[in-house]
């Protein structure tokens, strides 16, 4: 992107070959799922539906996101970097208010423009849920069934004591566990509009595998061998109480659970658009909102969730389109979560959003192999701790700077910060520093970060902090202005 950030760089968009056919489109979006937490990348955790699908496809090798859930959504909604609009720093906790900036186009409304008359969300939204200007149903949406937070229970669908299950503006007390819940409305919501005279967008964010690490017995016991202790601390046994509903007796025992009950839903989604003869016809698109937590199994990677070393910002994705982009290779040139709605456009033949200038790029030639990757930058961005203890990166082809500590904007000459630089074309999991041997590099990239970071609105998302003393969550988190 260069050093002019004040300003957004327009993608130019090449409308697509294939945009007269307007392909259903499926988003599956994992939570705090791992580098190696999928078995195409080697785990002992099996998720034969991940694996299906990224044979049927292609894998996105260096697939870039935000190192925390909501920012990660915002880019994806928006194909815009989160920060331009205040919601880059941190999630939206329950007892803050705000959400997804009510200016900014959205993928759904984007689509609409092309004739997407169905457009459905599934799972976790987290861009809101203090007014109903936020709700998926007001950013164009037309079907929403889940929860608006982050982290609720996978049995009982609580948040803060307050049920946070939902159809529509409306709690719903559905029984099951939340991710077969959302795997089955997603389903259901493909088999009544496959046969529609409109193409549909069908986008589906899991909760799992995030926390709190909850699990069916049935798929526990398919990992009783992860019930013991384990290396680097993956596999410590403890105690249960009857409160701990659905813990395995390791946390990477539960862990491998979780994401083997998500496999299914991906595989029963998958199911879904074979059923109906359509799965020629739609394209889908897997990825990580961030890289793996606690038990969550990131290496060879570097560090993990909520840090901007790549095992908190590159993750596992993939993407199917069948006669489209040739099956069972690997694109290793960067793309990101912003990339999503400029790509989409391209597949729907959408010359113009009607929004503000992308971040991202329309992929659909590196996609399809008719062109090379383009140079690029990318940035990406954590303040949920404060601002003394900011990460912040920018990834240039062949290097990528880190600067930990306080945020670049003060330019106080004493401020506390550490200066990582890599080689990453040559060293992907960041072993040797080379700050100190190339200050000319540093400088030059510092200079491009410093306007990133100035981009941040003044009213941004606080940084997380602690919950309030008398916050009270909503009566089953009902949402002003819905009545």
């Amino acid at each position: 992107m260069g050093c002019a950030l004040a300003t957004a760089v327009l993608t130019v968009l090449t409308t697509c070959a294939f945009a007269g056919e307007k392909p259903n489109v499926v988003i599956l979006v994992a939570d705090d799922l791992g580098w190696a937490d999928v078995s195409f990348h080697g785990t002992e955790i099996k998720t034969p539906n991940l694996d299906r699908l990224t044979a049927e496809g292609v894998e996105l090798n260096r697939f870039y996101v935000c190192p925390v859930c909501s920012p990660t959504r915002a880019g994806l909604m928006t194909g815009r970097y989160p920060i331009r609009f205040g919601l880059m720093r941190a999630v939206l906790p329950p007892w803050r208010e705000g959400g997804l900036d009510t200016e900014e186009v959205t993928l759904p409304e984007v689509l609409a423009r092309a004739g997407y008359k169905h457009r459905g969300i599934f799972g976790k939204w987290h861009l809101g849920h203090s007014d109903v200007k936020y709700h998926p149903l007001r950013r164009g949406f037309t079907e929403f069934v889940g929860h608006y937070n982050g982290a609720i229970d996978y049995f009982t669908h609580e948040r803060e004591g307050e049920l946070d299950w939902h159809r529509g503006y409306e709690s719903n007390h559905d029984e099951g566990y939340s991710t077969d819940l959302i795997a089955e409305a997603a389903a259901d919501f493909i088999g009544r509009h496959a046969e529609d005279d409109s193409p549909f967008l069908c986008y589906v964010p899991f909760n799992a595998p995030h926390s709190p690490l909850q699990a069916k017995a049935e798929d526990l016991k398919a990992y009783e061998h992860l019930a013991g202790p384990g290396p680097a601390g993956k596999r410590k046994p403890r105690a249960k109480t009857p409160a701990q509903t659905g813990r395995g007796d390791s946390p990477r025992q539960t862990l491998a659970a979780m994401i083997s009950c998500m496999d299914r839903g991906v595989g029963r989604i998958l199911d879904a658009l074979d059923d109906k003869g359509i799965a020629d016809s739609t394209l889908v698109w897997f990825f990580s909102d961030n890289g793996g937590v606690g038990v969550g199994d990131n290496r060879p990677l570097r560090a993990g969730k909520a840090t901007v070393f790549e095992g908190g910002i590159r993750v596992a994705a993939t993407l199917r389109w069948p006669g489209k982009v040739p099956a069972g290779g690997k694109i290793n040139a960067p793309a990101a979560y912003i990339d999503v709605l400029p790509t989409l456009m391209q597949v729907a033949g959408i010359e113009d959003h009607g929004g503000k200038p992308f971040d991202g790029l329309g992929l659909v030639e590196l996609l399809t192999g008719k062109a090379a990757a383009a140079e690029r930058d990318l940035y990406s961005y954590i303040g949920q701790g404060g601002e003394d203890t900011e990460q912040i990166t920018l990834i240039e082809p062949q290097w990528k700077l880190i600067v930990v500590g306080r945020k670049l904007t003060d330019p106080n000459p004493a401020a506390q910060r550490e200066v990582h630089l890599f080689r990453i074309a040559d060293d992907p999991y960041e072993q040797t520093n080379l700050a100190n041997a190339n200050p000319d590099v540093v400088e030059r990239m510092l200079a491009k970060l410093k306007a990133f970071r100035a981009l941040q609105p003044a009213d941004a998302v606080p940084p997380y902090g602690r919950k309030p003393d008398d916050f009270a969550a909503p009566k089953e988190w009902r949402i002003r202005g819905a009545d």
